[in-house]
């Protein structure tokens, strides 16, 4: 196991050391093997009685060295100066197998100097929701942080009641933020901002160095993988929910699972926040919000781009318009992709609105609005999305055009449909699951759904007989709301 603490060489006033406070009775939730061997954790750091003190930070694993990150943020487009992390200490960076570096970080270990008041724990209801959806994440193929390890801590923590502790392990390229460039800057010492620059060059981005002007690079590289970030979002029907500028990461990982969701009828503007009541992160809005989050960033990184201020404008302002194009080409080449077409036209974007339009008008479920359309293609499909509409004519009307365009293509309906198969997945992480799997934990500890969630969710684009996990909520099951973990 090849452990860093590069993070902890950095000024004192990036992190303050810490510890994490001990909890009365831990026991394990789920441990992620196949991570662990990625990340090449010794094998006692499983369900073992060793690993169950450490990840619930009740021992100090002789390989941590535990401090907690020090960040500002625009929260719902209000600066906060100083967040931080009230509930979570990084114990450690591991250069895994495949030569990477990723973080190791205890989310939920107790209060820390940024608590602000609060009692640095979690719920079991916010580790589930975690667990189950970053690692969902990660096999449909959306850059992610992950889930190492979930323990509850045998003590309540007081919400709207008392409820179930737990902690979360959290593993990440890195749990630097554009709200730890905000940070950093608000200080006024430039060169706390080009040594943290440097750092994450250094560590994400090692081809800037070679660049005539590497911190611009260092932003043209963060505008396109958050680009290629919300395209996966968005090609999903996922909704963030609280899309801040201190959990908007660096490495253009999803970062922080609070008040997410997957649509299920179609609604472009749908939010889920319990506290966005302006819907600010709306599904629609997430784009325009990204772009947002990095102005942010590149006002940072205005002393280091140009001496001049006018010129270092010029210069971030042309960064940050490449995330449009970038954004939209993206976003065209996958949900093309969902329709089967394996060349994208620009008229093609025409023919998506109007479909996404169509779920829409007849408040179908997205994720089988686009995974039963290959049930178009196939002969004796035992349902294809054309059920899913009340209005058939219109649905026809667009279907008309969509064989159309498919005929274009020197595919077989066949080969078309396996392909839209494996790009629409038929098993997301619906809330309602979800909060099935929590209802269970919480009530008597019962943890069946929850481990039956996490296999079935490991294989999203594969045909399954498991009718409850595939159906969208019934009217008593929807989840209007969702919550932060705090």
């Amino acid at each position: 196991m090849q452990v860093d603490h590069s993070y902890a060489r950095l000024p004192s006033v990036f992190f303050q050391p810490w510890q994490a406070s001990p909890v009365a009775n831990p026991s394990w939730l789920a441990f992620n093997q196949q991570l662990a061997t990625e990340l090449g954790l010794p094998a006692q750091q499983g369900q073992t009685e060793q690993g169950l003190l450490q990840f619930s930070g009740n021992a100090v694993p002789d390989w941590a060295k535990p401090l907690t990150q020090a960040y500002a943020g625009h929260q719902f487009g209000q600066y906060n100066p100083q967040l931080g992390d009230g509930r979570a200490l990084l114990l450690a960076e591991v250069i895994a197998n495949n030569g990477k570096r990723y973080d190791i970080q205890l989310k939920g270990a107790g209060p820390t100097p940024y608590s602000r008041g609060g009692d640095g724990r979690s719920a079991i209801g916010p580790v589930i929701r975690e667990y189950l959806v970053s690692e969902a994440m990660q096999v449909l193929g959306v850059p992610t942080t992950r889930a190492l390890a979930a323990v509850t801590t045998g003590q309540n923590v007081y919400r709207d009641e008392p409820v179930p502790g737990a902690i979360l392990t959290r593993v990440a390229s890195s749990h630097i933020r554009i709200g730890t460039f905000q940070y950093i800057a608000a200080l006024g010492n430039p060169d706390y901002v080009r040594q943290l620059a440097d750092y994450v060059i250094d560590r994400h981005y090692p081809d800037c160095q070679q660049r005539e002007n590497p911190y611009l690079a260092l932003l043209g590289q963060v505008v396109s993988k958050q680009a290629r970030l919300i395209t996966h979002w968005m090609r999903l029907g996922f909704i963030h929910g609280v899309m801040n500028t201190d959990n908007t990461s660096i490495s253009g990982e999803t970062i922080d699972y609070g008040p997410c969701a997957f649509i299920d009828q179609y609604q472009s503007d749908k939010v889920f926040s319990s506290i966005d009541r302006r819907g600010r992160y709306a599904y629609s809005n997430q784009p325009p919000i990204a772009l947002w989050n990095l102005a942010r960033l590149a006002e940072c990184l205005l002393p280091l781009i140009a001496d001049d201020e006018k010129t270092a404008v010029a210069l971030a302002t042309e960064a940050l318009q490449q995330f449009q194009s970038q954004y939209e080409a993206q976003w065209l080449q996958q949900m093309a992709a969902k329709l089967g077409l394996s060349q994208t036209e620009a008229s093609d974007k025409t023919l998506i609105d109007d479909y996404l339009q169509l779920l829409e008008q007849q408040t179908v479920d997205f994720t089988l609005g686009f995974r039963y359309l290959s049930g178009e293609l196939r002969a004796g499909a035992d349902i294809k999305a054309s059920d899913l509409f009340a209005n058939t004519d219109a649905f026809s009307t667009w279907h008309q055009r969509w064989l159309a365009r498919l005929a274009e293509q020197a595919l077989s309906y066949t080969e078309v449909a396996d392909r839209m198969d494996s790009v629409n997945p038929l098993l997301i992480p619906r809330n309602h699951l979800i909060a099935k799997a929590i209802q269970q934990a919480e009530d008597d500890g019962d943890l069946r759904f929850f481990q039956r969630l996490q296999q079935a969710w490991q294989t999203p684009f594969a045909s399954t007989s498991d009718a409850d996990l595939i159906a969208p909520p019934k009217p008593e099951e929807v989840v209007h709301r969702t919550f932060c973990g705090t």
